[in-house]
């Protein structure tokens, strides 16, 4: 069932938006597997019927935190490289992006999409394609930013825009894996500034 259409005595969409950012700290934090539907109903703060009117199940919760977290999290990244002045700040911010969600609280909650990728990918294929996407959507912004720069002059034109941009990718899906040790902000910067050094 669609999570935005609105049926009789259904939760209006904004409580259904604030319900799922407390499902996605559940799925963040607990995984799937572990996340039971008394726990994300308790967090989500909806009585048995509505959650059901809602969604027909765990997978379907699921599925749409994963897709809120990704609504939400693109428009704050797009908004923060959106006042890059060139292409290598743009690179910079989109890498402190991940970096300031690789530490303390946010950094130890997790990414759902990096958890997604390791707990049900392999299996589900929807959850499968929701990571795909994702992924394709951080590399392609970043080969797009790389080719920014080196238009611009601030990104060396001799680097591989491709290679650079799937390797700025691991990067930052590994400091979110990183973050679940809980490493400090400077340590997660310092990775972020030895990434920047490639673009020269």
């Amino acid at each position: 069932m669609d999570a935005t259409t609105r049926l009789p005595g259904r939760p209006r969409q904004f409580a259904i938006d604030e319900a799922l950012d407390k499902a996605i700290v559940v799925f963040s934090e607990r995984g799937y597997h572990a996340a039971s539907i008394s726990e994300l109903k308790e967090a989500m703060g909806l009585t048995a019927g509505s959650l059901y009117k809602a969604f027909k199940d765990k997978k379907a919760i699921f599925l749409a935190a994963f897709d809120r977290y990704k609504q939400v999290r693109n428009a704050l990244l797009d908004q923060e490289i959106g006042v890059g002045s060139d292409g290598r700040d743009k690179v910079f911010r989109m890498l402190r992006f991940y970096a300031e969600a690789s530490h303390g609280e946010s950094g130890r909650r997790g990414c759902l999409v990096v958890g997604t990728a390791i707990e049900l990918a392999v299996y589900d294929a929807e959850a499968a394609e929701r990571v795909g996407r994702s992924m394709a959507r951080s590399e392609a912004l970043f080969e797009h930013l790389i080719r920014e720069g080196q238009a611009d002059g601030s990104i060396s034109k001799t680097i591989d825009a491709e290679a650079t941009a799937r390797l700025m990718l691991s990067v930052t899906q590994g400091l979110r894996v990183l973050g679940k040790t809980g490493p400090d902000r400077d340590r997660a910067f310092a990775v972020i500034d030895a990434a920047m050094k490639l673009l020269d």
